[in-house]
């Protein structure tokens, strides 16, 4: 058992990643090696899914290219996320997404949640 947690403790990158839930449209940098150059592709889209816990939590992105539905599955302690960007909070009321599969053009549309952002003097 502490095998398994100090296997777990020396792939984890520590990297501070902002919190985002189902329904948030962000952008992930993700770093990709094709060969011996490495690039940084952004991928948008929306969070359908958050599973798993702890270092093994990983979260699905949903985007939409060339009228094709895109998923893609990131683990959060992934050494090859270079960084996420929350682009919109989105209002929800489910934590897995799934329905959005079905749904195309504006009903496939997310309300924006407001932030009251508190300022200190």
């Amino acid at each position: 058992m502490d095998l398994i947690k100090v296997a777990e403790q020396a792939f984890a990158t520590g990297k501070e990643l902002p919190e985002f839930f189902p329904g948030d449209t962000i952008t992930v940098a993700y770093r990709i090696k094709e060969g011996n150059k490495e690039r940084i592709q952004q991928y948008r889209g929306v969070v359908i899914k958050i599973t798993g816990e702890g270092t093994k939590k990983r979260f699905t992105v949903r985007k939409i290219s060339d009228n094709i539905g895109v998923e893609r599955i990131f683990p959060i302690e992934s050494p090859f996320i270079d960084s996420i960007v929350i682009n919109k909070h989105g209002k929800v009321r489910r934590a897995k997404l799934y329905y959005l599969r079905g749904l195309t053009g504006k009903k496939a549309r997310i309300k924006e949640r407001r932030i009251i952002v508190k300022k200190e003097a």
